[in-house]
């Protein structure tokens, strides 16, 4: 019988976004592949440092118990199948259960997201994200000299959302960028009732929904909605939410504020933002990634 992730959060995770390969990328990136494969053999042995969502993955495996295998973790990589060897190596030295990857030895690897059927990819490549969300894929590139997550919250999964453009579609962010902070109010007070069309990471809230659902003895996962939207555009937000029938634990409408010393106190595992300068602000203090998606990324 063959094996199967049907049922599972699968989450498809590329090497610089789980460890610290920053130092070795730079000789990727000089155009040297020999090299840089060299120098990850040499490097087998030392672990490689964790890395900007290393602290989501290993909450999110925490889910997985002897009764049932909630979540898969599966290595997407342009990494060479070489260097893949110390990814691997430096999995097992923190205790990380992947036992999967694909490795393309620079080569775009998005395309093997439909066979695994990913509900989430976390890459520091900018193409391979922008080619997973025009395939329907909820996808982010990574900061990887984002903050690292805090320890404060071994047992729970904290996962922050921005709204428009991520969890919403970009429609009414098209508004205010067409006519400015009146236009939205009036747009979005027009159609409170009116529910917005989802956004390429609803599939990614609904799989969350459905896993707070059922009851865990050791892990929890708490949810925010961290909007520049304020009163009187919160409520189309709350009541699209309403009409998905999925719940946040945490609502902040910030009306413009500046998001990164909200975020610094909820204190989450990762934060997914549409706006570069939110992404940067937030960097400051958590983990951070940027959804190429939207009117605002052109």
């Amino acid at each position: 019988m063959s094996a199967s992730l049907e049922g599972r959060l699968v989450v498809a995770i590329s090497s610089r976004a789980l460890f610290d390969f920053e130092e070795e990328n730079r000789v990727f990136e000089a155009g040297d592949d020999r090299s840089y494969m060299q120098l990850q053999l040499q490097r087998l042995d030392q672990p490689a440092r964790a890395g900007v969502a290393f602290s989501l993955v290993h909450k999110l495996l925490a889910f997985n118990d002897e009764a049932a295998a909630r979540v898969e973790v599966v290595m997407l990589s342009r990494n060479d199948p070489v260097s893949g060897l110390r990814v691997f190596r430096s999995c097992q030295h923190y205790g990380l259960p992947i036992e999967r990857g694909v490795f393309t030895r620079g080569a775009s690897p998005w395309r093997y997201l439909r066979p695994l059927r990913a509900q989430l990819f976390l890459s520091a490549n900018e193409a391979d994200v922008r080619a997973a969300l025009a395939a329907g894929v909820p996808a982010a590139r990574v900061y990887p000299h984002s903050a690292r997550a805090s320890d404060a919250h071994p047992d729970e999964v904290r996962i922050a959302f921005d709204g428009d453009a991520v969890l919403f579609s970009d429609e009414a962010e098209r508004i205010f960028q067409q006519g400015g902070l009146p236009a939205f109010q009036r747009h979005e007070h027009e159609r409170s009732s009116t529910p917005l069309p989802p956004g390429p990471f609803k599939p990614l809230l609904a799989a969350l929904k459905e896993m707070q659902q059922t009851p865990h003895a050791r892990m929890r996962l708490r949810t925010a909605l961290v909007t520049a939207r304020g009163a009187p555009a919160h409520e189309r937000a709350m009541r699209t939410l309403l009409a998905w029938r999925i719940e946040v634990d945490e609502a902040m409408f910030l009306g413009g504020l500046p998001k990164g010393g909200f975020l610094r106190e909820f204190e989450p595992d990762f934060f997914f933002d549409d706006q570069t300068g939110h992404v940067e602000q937030a960097a400051d203090h958590v983990p951070s990634g940027l959804v190429v998606a939207g009117v605002c990324q052109g």
